[in-house]
């Protein structure tokens, strides 16, 4: 659904993604992962038209990205920044955000836009926190609202920068078992994390960068089993069955070998 093509892009002066190419198949969870400064974000923000890409394209759908227009493209893909402010608002009206992309120029939710915005709340688990200060919420709910509101522009797709930054584990936990049940819902889901266990066992596909280039793309087990991710991060890794679950382990000391 969500398609990269030859893509390299960056800001004035400097690429910092470059002839990457890969698919965030539909229906889908697929992580985005890499060392720091590799141009995750600067994917993310591309797939969604904040930015530009320099030469190559990205498809929403089979669609060029700069064919759609601004509501049209908010339809297709809604975008979680890691970095917000917050604001002094309430959940709901923090939530009602998301409708914006869709309203004229009165800014007037409709009765459908409140529906919306009250199933996004649901879906989040926000609910019940709906007339809460957002700065009087903790990390992890506040993580949810913000998820209520890229819920609430009622986009096919939802691309998530880092959706488990300053949680503690717990909290981790919470959110990426709801970006899972979210997915079970229908919706497909690129994410950023640099968490590599949780990364692995959250995901169905993994594209990994190193310094703007595409290293490993394919189902996440291959590419956990490729060893692609040890090498790019000096760690080794570890597959375990607990639970009925498979769980990663990475530490560091060089590539000891996995039996």
């Amino acid at each position: 659904m969500i398609e990269f093509q030859n893509v390299t892009a960056g800001y004035p002066g400097r690429t910092v993604v470059d002839s990457v190419s890969f698919l965030a198949p539909k229906g889908r969870i697929t992580a985005l992962i890499g060392p720091n400064g590799c141009g995750k974000t600067t994917l993310l923000k591309t797939a969604c038209g904040l930015l530009s890409p320099s030469s190559g394209q990205v498809l929403l759908n089979g669609r060029p990205t700069a064919s759609y227009r601004r509501r049209e493209r908010a339809r297709w893909a809604a975008l979680l920044p890691q970095t917000r402010e917050t604001p002094a608002i309430t959940v709901e009206r923090l939530v009602a955000h998301g409708r914006y992309p869709h309203l004229g120029f009165a800014r007037d939710l409709s009765a459908g836009d409140r529906i919306l915005i009250e199933k996004a709340m649901e879906d989040a688990g926000v609910l019940d926190l709906r007339r809460r200060e957002l700065a009087s919420l903790s990390g992890g709910e506040r993580q949810r609202a913000y998820i209520a509101m890229a819920l609430a522009q009622d986009s096919q797709a939802l691309l998530l920068d880092e959706p488990t930054t300053y949680l503690d584990i717990g909290q981790q936990y919470e959110i990426l078992e709801l970006i899972q049940r979210l997915n079970r819902q229908g919706k497909t889901v690129l994410m950023v994390l640099h968490d590599l266990p949780l990364s692995f066992a959250y995901s169905h596909w993994t594209a990994l960068l190193v310094k703007g280039r595409l290293v490993a793309y394919g189902p996440s087990e291959e590419v956990f089993l490729s060893r692609a991710a040890d090498q790019a991060f000096g760690v080794s890794g570890r597959k375990l069955r607990l639970d009925g679950k498979d769980r990663y382990l990475f530490f560091g000391g060089g590539e000891a070998s996995r039996p």
